[in-house]
C-alpha cells in the first residue's frame, strides 16, 4: 500500500497536476492544508484525496504531524510537493519494484530535477539531486530543522531511476517572497550550529548519499567561511567551475538568484541578528524572534 502525502497552502494552480501524476500508483492520497484561501482543498477532494487541516509551523513539524495521522499500517509513504510531478518511469518502478524490496530496505532515493520560470536548470552541478522520498511508514521521520529538512530512515536504502520534476508555475515575485522566508529559516539553522539553542538534527551523520555529503560540506566547511564572501565564492563555483553560464537563460537567472542573491541574503540576516544581540544585549533566541519573527521555542 502506498500513501502519498502532499503539504499545501494555496496550491490550486498545481494540486490537480500533482495528484494526477500519482493516482495510478497511490492507494491513498493525503493532502494536509494549512489555511488555503483558494480552491486547493475542493480540487483535491474532487480527485479523491483526503484533506486534513493543520496550522503551519514549519515543513518538518507539518510533515511529521501528517505521518502521525496516517499511521504505520499504510505500508509505504511518498513525500511529494504540490508543484512536483512523478514521472511515468518512477510510477512503473513503484508498481514493479517497490513491493519486491527486501525487508531490510526502509527508504528509496529518487532523482529530482527542476525548472525555473518554466525553463530547465541543467548546469551548475545541482541536478539531479537524489532525495529520499519513498520510505516505509513508521521507519522514517523528517529532520526537525527550520530549513533544508530531509527524511531519515532507520534501515537500508536503494535508488530508483525514475524522477520527480519540480515545475512551479507561479511568478517570480512569489519565488522571491518564498526565498526571503527560506533565508530567515536557514539563518536560524546556521545560528543553531553556533549557539546550540535547540537539538541539532542532521543527515550529515546519518544515512549517507548525496544529501548527506552536501549537508556535511555546508555545515563543516561553508558555515565556517567568512559571511558574505562565501556567497560570492559559491556562485563562482556554480557559475564558472560547474558551467552554470552554459545553462538555459532561465537556468542562468536561477544560479544568480539562488546561488548568490539568496545565499547573500542569508548572511545579511545573520549579521542583522548578531547586531541586534550586541546592541540590545539579548540572547540569540530573543534576537531571532525580534528580527526574523521566528519563535524557536515553539519548534
Amino acid at each position: 500500500m502506498l500513501t502519498v502525502v502532499i503539504l499545501v497552502r494555496d496550491e490550486a494552480l498545481h494540486i490537480e497536476r500533482a495528484i494526477n501524476s500519482v493516482q495510478p500508483v497511490a492507494d491513498r492520497i493525503v493532502v494536509v492544508d494549512s489555511g488555503s484561501q483558494d480552491d486547493t482543498c475542493a480540487l483535491a477532494r474532487a480527485l479523491g484525496a483526503e484533506v486534513l487541516e493543520q496550522p503551519w509551523r514549519n515543513y518538518a513539524t507539518q510533515f511529521n504531524w501528517a505521518l502521525d495521522q496516517i499511521g504505520a499500517q499504510t505500508g509505504w509513504v511518498l513525500r511529494l510537493d504540490a508543484d512536483e510531478i512523478v514521472s511515468p518511469r518512477l510510477r512503473d518502478e513503484i508498481c514493479a519494484d517497490l513491493p519486491n524490496l527486501s525487508d531490510s530496505v526502509d527508504g528509496v532515493f529518487v532523482p529530482r530535477y527542476m525548472t525555473f520560470l518554466r525553463g530547465p536548470v541543467r548546469r551548475g552541478g545541482l541536478f539531479p539531486v537524489h532525495v529520499l522520498r519513498l520510505f516505509r511508514a513508521g521507519q522514517g521521520r523528517c529532520e526537525q530543522r527550520w530549513m533544508d529538512e530531509h527524511v531519515v530512515v532507520t534501515g537500508g536504502t536503494v535508488s530508483f531511476q525514475g524522477h520527480i520534476l519540480d515545475d512551479n508555475l507561479k511568478p517570480l515575485g512569489w519565488w522571491i517572497d518564498k526565498h526571503n522566508g527560506y533565508a530567515s529559516r536557514e539563518a536560524v539553522d546556521l545560528l543553531n550550529l553556533e549557539y546550540r539553542f535547540m537539538p541539532h538534527e542532521t543527515i550529515a551523520r546519518a544515512q549517507g548519499g548525496q544529501a548527506s555529503r552536501k549537508r556535511w560540506i555546508k555545515e563543516a566547511l561553508y558555515a565556517r567561511m567568512p559571511a558574505g564572501a562565501r556567497a560570492g565564492l559559491y556562485f563562482l563555483w556554480r557559475f564558472i567551475i560547474r558551467l552554470g553560464f552554459l545553462d538555459s537563460p532561465q537556468g542562468r537567472s536561477f544560479h544568480l538568484l539562488q546561488g548568490f542573491w539568496y545565499r547573500y541574503l542569508v548572511d545579511m540576516k545573520l549579521r542583522e541578528v548578531r547586531a541586534h544581540m550586541r546592541d540590545r544585549s539579548v540572547d540569540v533566541q530573543t534576537a531571532i524572534r525580534d528580527v526574523l519573527g521566528i519563535d524557536v521555542a515553539e519548534m
